[in-house]
Formats: C-alpha cells, sequence, structure tokens
C-alpha cells in the first residue's frame, strides 16, 4: 500500500495587501502638506531656537553666545515698550470686536434682518483685503492734517486735531481701529455658524415661559456659545500678539509709540542684521503665546465648571 504524503503549502501574492496599499495612499494624499510644513514651518522653527544662541548676521558664520541674546533684549527699554504696545492696541482692537462681532451675529441670525447673504459677504470683504491696501486707507483716514477726515469730523464737535501718527495714544488707537475694522466680520461669521446650531425650540419654549429678547440672549445664546467664544478668544488673542503690517505702515517704519513685538524683531533681523536677538524676540513672543494660551485655557475650563 502506498501512502503519499500530501503537504498543504498556502501560496500568499506577491506585493502588499489592500489594507496597506490603502494605508499608503492615504499618507501619500497627506504627505504634500506635511512636507510643506517641516520646510517652511518645523525647520524655520527650530532654527530660530538654535539661532537664538547664536551671533549672526545673516552672511558669516556664527558664534555661539549662549544667553547674551536675551540679555540684550531683556535689557533694551523698547522690547519692553514693544510688549506694552503689543497688548495694549491688541486689548483695544479685540475687547470691543469680539463684543461688536457677537452682537452683528445676533443681529444676522434673527428673522427682522433682510438680505442676510449680502451682509454676510459685506462682512467678510475687509477679512480677505490686503492687509497693506487696508493700511494705506487708514492712513489716509487718520492723517496728522485738519483736513484728514477723522481730524475733521473731531472738528465738527470742537475737538483739535490729533497726531494720529505720532502721539502716544494716537497711534494705538489708529492702529486698533485697523483691527477692529478687518476681524469683526470674521469673528461675527463664525459667531453666526454656532448661533445656527443651536436649537430653536429653546427660544420657543424660553418665549413660552415669558422669556424677554435680552434673558434669552443672556441664559440661553451664550451658554451654547461658550466653546465658539472660547475658540474665537483664543485665535483673537493669537492674533493680537502678531500685529505686524499695520505698524508698519501706520507708523512709518519703526515708531516708538506704534512698535510692536513682531516689528521690534523685523528691525532687528532685516534692519539691524542681528538675528541672534531677532530669534531671542521670537522665542520670548513664542513664550508670551504660551503664557497667554495657558491662561485662556485654564479660564475656559473655569467656566465650564461653573456652567456645570
Amino acid at each position: 500500500m502506498v501512502s503519499h504524503n500530501h503537504t498543504n503549502t498556502t501560496v500568499r501574492p506577491k506585493g502588499l495587501s489592500d489594507k496597506k496599499k490603502t494605508a499608503l495612499a492615504g499618507y501619500l494624499f497627506i504627505s504634500p502638506f506635511f512636507l510643506l510644513f517641516a520646510v517652511f514651518g518645523a525647520f524655520p522653527m527650530l532654527f530660530s531656537f538654535y539661532l537664538a544662541f547664536q551671533k549672526w548676521n545673516g552672511f558669516g558664520e556664527m558664534t555661539f553666545v549662549g544667553f547674551k541674546n536675551f540679555s540684550l533684549i531683556f535689557t533694551d527699554p523698547l522690547f519692553w515698550k514693544s510688549i506694552y504696545n503689543t497688548l495694549v492696541i491688541g486689548l483695544l482692537g479685540t475687547g470691543p470686536q469680539l463684543v461688536a462681532a457677537l452682537i452683528l451675529a445676533v443681529a444676522l441670525n434673527s428673522a427682522i434682518v433682510k438680505f442676510k447673504s449680502v451682509f454676510r459677504v459685506a462682512y467678510f470683504v475687509p477679512n480677505v483685503t490686503s492687509i497693506v491696501a487696508v493700511a494705506i486707507v487708514f492712513t489716509v483716514l487718520f492723517s496728522e492734517q485738519e483736513a484728514g477726515l477723522v481730524n475733521a469730523t473731531l472738528g465738527l464737535f470742537g475737538i483739535s486735531p490729533v497726531s494720529w501718527q505720532t502721539s502716544e495714544w494716537g497711534a494705538k488707537i489708529a492702529i486698533a481701529t485697523m483691527i477692529f475694522w478687518r476681524w469683526v466680520g470674521y469673528n461675527s461669521i463664525i459667531f453666526l455658524a454656532g448661533l445656527q446650531s443651536i436649537p430653536k425650540d429653546l427660544y420657543e419654549a424660553a418665549e413660552i415661559d415669558g422669556a424677554k429678547k435680552w434673558q434669552q440672549f443672556l441664559f440661553i445664546t451664550v451658554p451654547m456659545l461658550k466653546p465658539i467664544i472660547v475658540f474665537v478668544v483664543f485665535t483673537a488673542t493669537i492674533g493680537s500678539l502678531q500685529i505686524f503690517a499695520e505698524p508698519l505702515i501706520f507708523g512709518s517704519g519703526f515708531r516708538e509709540e506704534s512698535m510692536t513685538i513682531v516689528l521690534y524683531l523685523w528691525r532687528e533681523a532685516f534692519s539691524n542684521n542681528a538675528f541672534g536677538t531677532a530669534s531671542a524676540t521670537a522665542v520670548s513672543l513664542f513664550l508670551l503665546i504660551i503664557v497667554f494660551t495657558t491662561i485662556n485655557f485654564f479660564a475656559s475650563n473655569r467656566l465650564d465648571k461653573s456652567g456645570k
């Protein structure tokens, strides 16, 4: 009796499996973003941290100086002045802007306002307008001459002309007005998107219970919009710390009254050719943003806990 031993061999297809092919295709689709981020985001950021401890004029050899660059900027009164200006301009331009954006969003969401699509486009136009063009227009509006539009309007009320570009608070108010005008529409659209996600049943039930409009706003709209408000405050805070084009063009250079921290950084790098101190300023700005981000995070968490 002859016995035949049959060996069962599993034949596997060569190449990658369908699951691996799908995963590889996904990684290939998202790879352009990561490549661009690595070249234009991650590398410059890491190089700035490295350069903060070097002395370099942009052309010659680098010299390691340790924390000397930080010592130079921390002992420079203009550096602290730029931080003060940044915080004041950011507060003047961002605080009233968020309140106005929320009011505009509520108005757009109401049934009373007609042609809502037209207003939405009109509100968003300032955000897509060139920053340079906006700064130039506002420079003309806030001209220091008596014939300037703002000074002429103030003159109608018996107020003397203001030196908008050279006075301490004039420059800050003018730049804050630019920021207000440019971002109020953008934030109002974000608020509007949040308002449209609130169920209308809540307002109908509150109206049946006799709640007035301002009560509905305080006890329904604001609590339901809390995540959107936190997001807008978070992004607006970061944006206000990075103000650059407006003070550069409006102040016609590096005036002390309108010097912001990013403008100070740019002056150190491209005017003084001191890339070491410029990088130290960038690192300081990064840490400042981290501080304000942390404050916003803990404040929002506390608001959530208090709301619960």
